[in-house]
């Protein structure tokens, strides 16, 4: 047969099924051409269509009808699934598009994809519309890190010295080769290495590249934290440049430094802290004035005196945006010299720092401040443990040490409950969710996972941390300058309308209307559930309804504070906008009103944003291996746990020290179960057995797979689950056989839900804790994009 007229008769069967895709195998029987010389000429003619871009070959080796142009594309992020399939996020859309596994074109997580719509989504019937990508615009992953193993029985091709286990889950499903252009690594040695070549649908699930860094070996202690550490991309070193420009930076404040600041060394400052840190940001005092008002002075180092723009400490400081809080390490936005040396605000020593005078009145209201730089010597360096000592059990042992400061401490203790009667007036939304502490020994294996209790220093500092970033923000929101803002917009529309109807199948009068919501509205909701079984199931479906907080030029307010403006500007040794904050202040100073860093601020604000999520899921991602690591450990042992979500392959569970795993749905035995997305709730069709979140249930540890971060749980006290009628009414499909499927690597979660709570929670400039407590309708957003609780709702 003609070349051209078995191009013909090959474009005719895909023309009559243009959304089917079918493998030369399919075509060559169609075509009656099964013979091996036939079978040539019709792989021949496949290329040339695909060749002249009238044919796809999609990654699963078969052939699709190329679509026209014609059709709607778009530019997005692709969000890959283990299983295969995907999501492309369009910014300028609602609705993410759905990708079958055969029409991602081999695009990887976080790929910059270009989506052509097949079938447009519908809302009525809960349906994504559905895409094909057409062509990867960028590739977010460049680099991979994982152990060499030269893999001497297996048939390499030429070129190959070996492979790299990756342990990503993202990348579960991919072969990296690596290549021997580069350093040659021997086996079980953690290498670097930059990505030469991607999948494509000729080279389905193979990576390869060559190693340029070598980080060390496999069983050193430690090393599956720097593994985290590199996948996310966090530096771990200082260029030369930085360190030789630290080194001009003297270890005093020097007169010269002093001149045009406000000394403040006479006045009784305190830093009040974690027993464990070293980066000593922030001092604080307070006083009872004559008119009946309280004087509450929040001391920060000034960072930015020492960090000058345009210099290789400012541009490192920038790339890096934030410290990184790990398990058992902290990886510095600054060096050391800076961080724990110079700009930390050390007890009895003269410090440079930037200073927010308010005085309150007994209703919370700020009516006088003074924003200004300052000269400061701390009188103590306190830690929680002894503030609560001091305000909690009164311990006399205590109170006598630090008597000459415990008049002024109860003042702060007064003045910090008069700013929370205030914020819950004005409709501020608390979440309380315990936070964890990985305790782990020298060779970095977990021992213990403890919960660290939030007592009233803890929530005491918290509060004046907020009182100066809000009054910092209103500050210069009212001089209509360009400022750093921390904002939290309010929900979508949407979102509260489903929250509001899961809430009315749980019968809770709502009051008010979804599309004029209120911080105010939300925590009485919150107080209406409080001490019910219900309540952290209300919490947890609040936070999902929420948007997240993020760094912006434009003062748009906080909604979960109820405030007006906010900003951070408490931190700035462990994070950027702060520190930018604090040159704007002084810029302003300087200056007067000026736009010199209008245009810069998007810039500044957008990367700070992404670095904070950076910096979010590699803690995330470490805490949940070494939870895991911890469980392995106890495989077999029974606990009691409460539900901490529901989904429709089964429900995770939550242990009282923050642990969270899964319960397969085909571990409920006796039962199909049956998900309600509406009442987030699995109900058995015959015996009306139930699983709400915030249920308590008994369970054994199964399963523990610390490379995956998977913890499985089976149930022990099924008998026992509430029975709902929540199936009235409900039409139900046929009852399928039950399959026992233990391949779950599409129903997985990666790592700790919980990823962000506690005081990083609201990321409100008072994670005093970081450095040891991470040690320790419309269609919803799918599941590929997390519970987002990290971030969330960020102060």
């Amino acid at each position: 047969m003609e070349n051209e007229k078995l191009k013909q008769l090959l474009m005719k069967r895909f023309e009559e099924e243009p959304d089917n895709e079918f493998t030369v195998k399919e075509l060559v029987e169609y075509l009656h051409m099964t013979s091996t010389g036939q079978f040539k000429f019709v792989v021949k003619a496949l290329a040339e269509l695909e060749h002249d871009k009238l044919l796809t070959l999609n990654q699963s080796g078969a052939f699709t009808l190329a679509r026209s142009k014609q059709l709607p594309t778009y530019q997005g992020i692709f969000h890959s699934n283990d299983r295969g399939f995907g999501f492309v996020t369009v910014e300028e859309l609602e609705d993410d598009f759905f990708i079958n596994p055969t029409q991602t074109m081999a695009a990887l997580n976080g790929d910059e994809v270009e989506v052509q719509m097949l079938t447009p989504g519908d809302a009525a019937k809960g349906m994504r519309p559905n895409g094909k990508v057409v062509q990867i615009l960028g590739h977010a992953l460049t680099q991979v890190v994982g152990a060499f193993n030269s893999a001497p029985d297996q048939n390499l091709p030429k070129g190959i010295l070996g492979t790299i286990h990756l342990k990503d889950k993202k990348l579960a499903n991919y072969t990296f080769l690596l290549e021997e252009n580069g350093l040659h690594p021997v086996d079980g040695e953690v290498v670097l290495c930059d990505i030469t070549s991607y999948p494509d649908a000729h080279q389905p699930g193979i990576l390869k590249g060559v190693a340029v860094k070598v980080i060390g070996n496999v069983n050193d202690p430690g090393m599956d934290i720097l593994e985290i550490v590199y996948q996310h991309n966090i530096p771990t070193e200082f260029p030369e440049e930085v360190l030789e420009q630290i080194t001009q930076i003297p270890d005093y404040v020097t007169p010269e430094e002093k001149v045009g600041r406000r000394d403040l060394t006479d006045q009784q400052l305190v830093t009040i802290d974690s027993i464990e840190s070293k980066d000593l940001d922030d001092a604080v005092t307070a006083w009872k004035l004559p008119n009946g008002n309280f004087h509450l002075g929040v001391h920060i180092a000034d960072v930015s005196h020492y960090v000058r723009p345009k210099t290789p400490l400012d541009k490192e400081a920038f790339e890096r945006g934030t410290s990184v809080y790990l398990t058992d390490r902290v990886i510095p936005m600054l060096p050391p010299k800076l961080s724990n040396g110079i700009c930390s605000l050390n007890p009895k020593v003269e410090r440079l720092a930037m200073s927010c005078e308010m005085e309150i009145t007994p209703e919370g209201q700020v009516v006088k401040h003074e924003i200004f730089p300052s000269v400061i010597k701390t009188t103590e360096r306190m830690t929680y443990v002894a503030i609560n000592k001091i305000l909690e059990s009164h311990d006399e042992k205590m109170m006598a040490r630090y008597q000459d400061l415990v008049p002024m401490f109860e003042t702060m203790h007064e003045l910090h409950k008069i700013l929370v009667k205030m914020r819950k007036r004005r409709g501020a939304i608390d979440f309380e969710y315990p936070e964890a502490k990985i305790i782990v020994d020298e060779a970095g294996h977990p021992t213990d996972i403890q919960i660290r209790e939030r007592g009233i220093s803890e929530r005491m500092v918290e509060s004046f941390m907020l009182a100066a970033n809000e009054t910092v923000a209103a500050h210069y929101n009212k001089l209509h300058v360009p400022f750093v803002y921390r904002i939290h917009e309010n929900p979508e529309e949407d979102k509260i309308k489903n929250f509001f109807e899961m809430l009315s199948g749980l019968g809770i009068e709502v009051t008010g209307k979804a599309d004029a919501v209120s911080p105010k509205m939300l925590q009485n909701i919150l107080k209406k559930v409080a001490g019910k079984p219900e309540e952290q199931m209300v919490q947890t479906m609040m936070l999902r309804s929420m948007q997240q907080a993020k760094y912006a030029p434009t003062p748009v307010g906080h909604f979960g504070l109820g405030a007006e403006d906010y900003t951070h500007f408490t931190s700035p040794i462990r994070r950027y906008p702060d520190l930018m904050v604090h040159r704007l202040i002084r810029y302003y100073e300087d200056h007067g009103k000026n736009n010199d860093y209008q245009e810069k601020l998007p810039e500044i604000t957008t990367h700070s944003s992404e670095m904070e999520r950076r910096a979010i899921d590699a803690e995330r991602d470490t805490d949940a291996m070494k939870k895991a690591e911890y469980m392995a450990d106890h495989v077999g042992e029974e606990f009691d746990a409460v539900v901490s979500s529901v989904t429709k392959f089964g429900m995770f569970i939550a242990l009282p020290n923050t642990v969270e795993g899964l319960i397969h749905i085909s571990e409920l035995q006796g039962d199909f179960y049956v998900f309600l997305e509406k009442q987030l709730a699995l109900v058995g069709r015959r015996t009306k057995r139930t699983f709400r979140i915030g249920q308590p249930v008994r369970v054994k540890l199964t399963n523990v797979n610390v490379e995956q971060k998977e913890i499985d749980f089976s149930l022990l006290d099924a008998d026992k689950a509430p029975q709902t009628n929540l199936l009235d009414g409900v039409e139900l499909p046929a009852e399928p056989k039950r399959r026992f499927n233990r391949n779950r690597d599409d129903k997985r979660y990666n790592g700790n839900r919980r990823n962000d709570r506690g005081n990083k929670r609201y990321g409100n400039g008072n994670n005093r804790n970081a450095n040891q407590s991470n040690n320790g309708g419309k269609n919803k957003k799918p599941f590929y994009k997390g519970n987002k609780k990290a971030n969330k709702f960020h102060r």
